[in-house]
């Protein structure tokens, strides 16, 4: 069974959401480490973009996930509970951040998350992150995930989508040519480096980005081409 078939198995009857950010209501104790949770996600609601605090919260949420059921240590079926429950855990932080309308970060996650089980899902989560993110943060964010996956074609996909040289950090323009490397289209990269020297030359960093990039562009373009 998939990770995301599990996912609308366990939330097939859902209850009323609460803030997204806030702590879930919950009759348990609280664990030792609510005051570092209580922490971050006040963080979090001041800032849903903030990954570092995500990083940190979903850690959290996935080990004590992890921890709430105990297996036979025997079992062969310890790893995959243990990383289902991690996995539902970090969804879930996910979807309740997701909901606020400037959070982007979050929707990276979800992309992330259901990219081998939902493709066109997380295509879909992508592309509406990089349209809550004008900086561009989002979108070099996204390319970087999907080259991480080996998905240079959909990589670049989304960067000719969503790309706006002038408009956006430098960061954005490095992940797009890069992508455009990696799937192999020295050409591309040469168009796409040509357009964030001309359009995003009044944006911090855009000279050193691209003086790095051209020589691995030039490089692209010598090698002899394979049938």
């Amino acid at each position: 069974m998939s990770f995301l078939t599990r996912l609308r198995e366990l939330f097939a009857r859902p209850a009323p959401a609460p803030t997204p950010g806030a702590r879930r209501p919950s009759h348990a104790p609280l664990p030792a480490d609510a005051g570092q949770e209580d922490r971050l996600r006040e963080q979090l609601a001041a800032d849903p973009n903030d990954v570092v605090a995500f990083n940190e919260l979903a850690e959290l949420v996935r080990l004590r996930a992890s921890e709430v059921e105990q297996p036979d240590p025997l079992s062969a079926d310890t790893g995959p509970i243990e990383a289902s429950s991690a996995d539902t855990a970090h969804w879930a932080l996910a979807e309740e951040l997701a909901g606020r309308p400037r959070a982007w970060y979050p929707l990276i996650e979800l992309a992330r998350l259901s990219l081998l089980d939902d493709k066109e899902g997380a295509m879909r989560r992508l592309g509406a992150a990089c349209e809550r993110d004008p900086s561009g943060k989002a979108l070099a964010s996204g390319i970087s995930m999907l080259r991480a996956a080996h998905m240079p074609a959909d990589a670049l996909g989304l960067g000719v989508g969503h790309w706006s040289p002038a408009d956006q950090d430098a960061e954005a323009g490095r992940q797009v040519i890069g992508a455009a490397l990696d799937a192999g289209r020295p050409a591309e990269a040469r168009q796409h480096l040509r357009a964030l020297a001309e359009y995003g030359a009044d944006r911090p960093g855009t000279a050193g980005v691209v003086a790095e990039l051209e020589p691995f562009v030039a490089a692209a373009e010598a090698r002899p081409k394979t049938s």
